[in-house]
């Protein structure tokens, strides 16, 4: 009781506190990821927001001949091409931000509260993007791998063997493995018990895992099923020139703020609430079957006993 009642004989911490700067941070949004699949795509700008994968159409043989020394007649072909190409069409990522005006105007030292509030749904839009690159029904690359490019895991874990299969599927010129950290993960265990550690190379100042060269690449857009721990992996052949997997995109956009994406002022309305409308256009194509592959039946629970060294 004695204690309560000594007088303070200077300014105590609390009070002082009332006339400190507080240093603080942006806000963080921890579902930011490195996106790489968006970083090592190859993108095509397209117009008019189409694009048209046109193919030869292999059914038809190209005649030719080889080692010709007499004057016997020269074989007559062409190449046919399909008459109905697939054509992909951008996919529009849409959201309305609304800030208080009276927010906006007196609460935005020393951060913008338009500009963060943006600059987070934008990170936000930009994570759906990859998931709709890998998993949109009509242009993921999961749901566009042909019926001669799955395969299956030996034994369930994703042991070397598994992905040099995979590599015999997408051999012209490979660019990366893509498949969710715990996958790599279990890979990497798999080679550590065979006695062989994947290399690591380093991209974008990031080490990654490689398997022949290749690197395995993380994302979380990939699931890992709850019920039974599996997932898959992906290979991609990345690029037009290699007839490859790409991006599609639309420069030019009215309010473009970065390739396909826009953001355009809306205006205030009664209740004083600014509006802005952000959107982001994508799709995806994959020029030829052989340019993505995908192991499937991934299971990241396997673990191993080591025993101790003597």
């Amino acid at each position: 009781m004695a204690e309560e009642n000594i007088a303070h004989q200077a300014l105590g911490e609390q009070a002082a506190f009332q006339l400190a700067n507080v240093t603080k941070t942006a806000p963080q949004y921890g579902a930011i990821t490195p996106r790489w699949l968006v970083r090592l795509l190859d993108w095509k700008p397209l117009e008019a927001g189409t694009f048209r994968r046109n193919r030869v159409d292999e059914s038809k043989p190209i005649d030719v001949t080889c080692g010709q020394v007499d004057e016997s007649a020269l074989p007559e072909t062409y190449v046919q091409y399909e008459e109905n190409p697939k054509e992909h069409k951008l996919s529009a990522i849409n959201a309305v931000l609304n800030v208080h005006t009276r927010i906006s105007d007196l609460f935005s030292k020393p951060y913008d509260q338009t500009a963060e509030q943006l600059r987070i749904l934008i990170e936000h839009m930009k994570e759906r993007q990859e998931h709709e690159l890998l998993n949109n029904p009509d242009y993921g690359f999961l749901n566009n791998v042909a019926a001669d490019q799955h395969i299956q895991t030996k034994a369930g874990a994703p042991t070397p063997d598994d992905l040099d299969e995979l590599l015999t599927k997408v051999w012209k010129e490979p660019s990366f493995f893509l498949a969710h950290p715990r996958a790599i993960a279990a890979f990497g265990r798999e080679c550590t018990f065979r006695g062989v550690p994947p290399p690591t190379a380093t991209i974008f100042g990031s080490p990654f895992l490689t398997w022949r060269g290749v690197p395995l690449v993380p994302t979380d857009k990939i699931h890992v099923k709850s019920a039974d721990s599996k997932t898959k992996i992906l290979l991609l052949r990345s690029g037009e020139r290699k007839q490859g997997c790409i991006g599609l995109f639309q420069p030019g956009l009215p309010g473009e703020v970065s390739p396909g994406l826009s953001v355009r002022f809306m205006g205030i309305n009664t209740k004083a609430l600014a509006s802005y409308l952000v959107s982001l256009y994508c799709s995806t194509s994959v020029l030829t079957d052989d340019a993505i592959g995908v192991l499937e039946g991934v299971d990241v629970g396997t673990y191993h006993e080591y025993k101790p060294s003597r």
